[in-house]
């Protein structure tokens, strides 16, 4: 099966050796995006919930160059360096899905790119 890649001109081009995102038969599958404002290429001010809300942006915008939406996620991985942030991402979380929901899976992880406090990744049809 072919593996497609997939960028958007509204985020920076990253130095990494990865694809924003790789479309493979009816799937696409997005790389991990912290909360970085795409103007900058710094996270944004505030906490766990504006990093959250950026992250999901961020994904929203790769999605976008690929044909589809949020409604289109079928599972979601979240990383969060300290799991007392949970609540706070998870209220940002559920204002962007609606039911059925993905699958989704959070993870602690001891430290993420750039000292982000959360970092999401996604797989759409």
């Amino acid at each position: 099966m072919p593996r497609e890649a997939i960028f958007s001109d509204k985020l920076p081009p990253s130095d990494a050796p990865f694809s924003p995102a790789v479309r493979a038969g009816e799937l696409i599958f997005l790389s991990g995006q912290v909360g970085t404002d795409p103007t900058t290429g710094k996270l944004v001010h505030g906490g766990v919930a504006e990093q959250t809300e950026q992250a999901l942006h961020n994904l929203a915008t790769v999605l976008e160059a690929a044909g589809r939406t949020l409604d289109d996620v079928v599972r979601v991985g979240v990383y969060l360096t300290d799991m007392a942030n949970f609540p706070a991402m998870n209220q940002v979380y559920a204002h962007h899905f609606a039911q059925p929901f993905p699958a989704r899976t959070t993870i602690g992880v001891a430290a993420l790119p750039m000292g982000a406090l959360v970092e999401i990744d996604l797989v759409a049809r």
